[in-house]
């Protein structure tokens, strides 16, 4: 390579706008291990990456924390009064939401890039308030995880749908920070949910919500936890939703790709597709830090190689509404995908 080219690849644009925030890099490191300490997140700062998600605070966390707190003081309520002084009063027990708020604003302190608090719940109510919690504390937004599985029978998608629509709703309208909904895909209809959810007051959508799967030891029966780090081959469904959603609700609403992101040709392709930002947690978890700095390079060779100076240029270029044969991301190529894999068999008698 030469240097003038290296140099032009160098000055490559690769500022963008996410959640309302500008954002020097489109690559954004996903809650994982990796977001945990200001140690690593200083590191993926270093490495290029324009924002980092923290992990989530857990609503079944908080719960069991705080059931297991009552369960203790009540243990001793029938007591001599002097032996209540054993115990520390409720309101001095520093819950795992305060110590959430300590990571979040130590985070705070160590880097300039923007810090994305996620909370991950599903019911309405008094819960939501910890979305306003965590913007006090210094959060430049919030990333909401809708994550249940449905496993009542007596429960109708519908029914499904309006109760996580109302939560959305409440945590948007308190949070006073932007909040982008991780969705996953499995609803009815995805663009009408998609759609509502942003009617509802999300500034932006993450796609998708990647759940870990259970396996089964043989031995003794037990439903054991399985991490499996995503690679490209599951490029596929945030990139055909990226590219049909961008048209359908417009460049006011933020759009942020995960899952698959192995190089900085899988970037690019989500970044064409319509995406603000890519999230990336398992290339990070196979690499450490600098991985986000070898997508970014990548990342910039790519964009050489399609003569965009740009990430703004490549933005959008290839969703649904601009990319010739655009239909694809839907059936049309259905057919042929089947008979290509066809031929190629016919191809090796």
């Amino acid at each position: 390579m030469s240097t003038d080219t290296a140099t032009t690849r160098e000055q490559t644009d690769l500022s963008t706008r996410y959640l309302g925030l500008d954002l020097s890099s489109p690559i954004v490191a996903s809650a994982s291990p990796m977001t945990e300490h200001v140690d690593s997140i200083v590191a993926l700062e270093a490495a290029g990456v324009g924002a980092v998600v923290l992990p989530s605070l857990f609503e079944e966390e908080i719960l069991a924390e705080e059931h297991m707190v009552d369960s203790a003081f009540e243990l001793g309520a029938e007591q001599h009064y002097e032996a209540r002084g054993y115990f520390p009063l409720p309101s001095e027990v520093r819950g795992v939401a305060e110590r959430y708020v300590g990571r979040l604003e130590a985070a705070k302190a160590a880097v300039r890039i923007p810090v994305i608090a996620s909370l991950n719940a599903w019911h309405a109510g008094a819960w939501s308030r910890y979305g306003r919690l965590l913007a006090d504390a210094g959060a430049d937004a919030i990333e909401l995880n809708v994550y249940r599985v449905a496993t009542n029978e007596k429960l109708s998608a519908a029914e499904l749908e309006a109760a996580e629509l109302a939560f959305i709703a409440e945590v948007c309208e308190r949070a006073g920070v932007p909040v982008a909904v991780k969705l996953s895909p499995f609803y009815s209809s995805f663009a009408n949910f998609a759609a509502k959810v942003v009617a509802a007051g999300a500034s932006g959508l993450v796609l998708f919500n990647r759940f870990y799967q259970p396996d089964l030891d043989l031995e003794t029966m037990e439903v054991l936890p399985r991490v499996h780090l995503s690679s490209s081959t599951e490029l596929g469904l945030p990139l055909r939703w990226t590219a049909i959603l961008r048209p359908q609700l417009g460049e006011e609403v933020s759009l942020a790709a995960s899952s698959g992101v192995e190089h900085g040709s899988d970037v690019a392709k989500l970044i064409a597709a319509g995406a603000d930002v890519v999230m990336v947690a398992s290339e990070l978890l196979r690499s450490g830090a600098r991985g986000a700095a070898t997508l970014e390079a990548s990342l910039r060779d790519a964009m050489e190689l399609t003569g965009h100076a740009t990430l703004a240029e490549l933005h959008g270029c290839a969703s649904r509404a601009s990319a010739p044969r655009g239909e694809a991301f839907e059936r049309a190529q259905y057919v042929r995908t089947l008979r290509s894999w066809g031929a190629g068999l016919t191809g090796h008698r």
